[in-house]
């Protein structure tokens, strides 16, 4: 199960969590808002259901 953390404006951003979020051990999923979404189109950031209370130490870091 994944449970979504971030809302990103466009696929850069979001790419940009991804990154983030795999450089901290926590993998991560991409999905556009919409179907057929483009680059230019919000995306969803996921990551595992059983690695979301992870987060919350990790964005104290930031």
């Amino acid at each position: 199960m994944w449970a979504e953390v971030k809302k990103a404006p466009n696929l850069v951003i979001a790419e940009m969590w991804k990154a983030f979020f795999e450089g901290e051990g926590i993998p991560s999923l991409l999905l556009p808002e919409t179907l057929g979404g483009g680059e230019d189109a919000p995306h969803r950031v996921f990551v595992p259901k059983d690695r979301e209370h992870i987060l919350s130490e990790v964005f104290k870091r930031l």
